[in-house]
């Protein structure tokens, strides 16, 4: 069944302003990147040809445009393996242009957070993210409901203000 749903790139490439992104699981379905890392590879990260993928290239292109990406991820500590490979992949985000920060998830208590990950447009569009137990993405859900972005807007500006740059957040 097609989704009905505009991809990221297409929400992304309207977007003037701003994208945040909220996560908040501590692992999301394997990818094949992950298992490679779990084995013992490792990202040449001096060759970009090497790991830079469509993703990046969207990133880069509407940071171009002035577009301030953020990302925030509230984790369990210790962490669990996949934030690990995360925490570690994440200098492709940097590169591509994205903040990123961390939030411990014992610092989260006072935040009224959603129950969703989601990336917010401009403030004014929102993507959710449902997920299966086990990571896997189930669909997608786009909403501007005032109530609701107001919701994710807040907490995510929450997260945010506590959280700790990807430069220092030490796993």
């Amino acid at each position: 069944m097609p989704s009905s749903v505009p991809s990221f790139a297409e929400l992304l490439g309207r977007c003037e302003r701003s994208a945040v992104h909220l996560e908040l699981r501590d692992s999301y379905a394997p990818t094949d990147r992950f298992e490679a890392w779990k084995r013992g590879d490792r990202i040449d990260w001096q060759n970009r040809a090497s790991w830079w993928h469509p993703y990046d290239q969207t990133i880069a292109d509407a940071v171009a445009r002035g577009v301030v990406i953020r990302r925030a991820r509230v984790v369990s500590e210790p962490v669990s393996e996949y934030v690990r490979w995360e925490h570690y992949v994440t200098h492709a985000n940097i590169t591509a242009g994205e903040d990123v920060r961390w939030l411990p998830r014992r610092q989260a208590t006072s935040i009224a957070l959603p129950g969703n990950d989601f990336w917010l447009f401009d403030g004014a569009l929102l993507r959710v993210h449902h997920f299966s137990g086990d990571g896997a993405v189930v669909e997608d859900e786009i909403t501007a409901d005032p109530e609701t972005v107001k919701l994710c807007a807040a907490a995510f500006e929450s997260v945010w203000e506590r959280a700790i740059p990807h430069r220092l957040y030490e796993i």
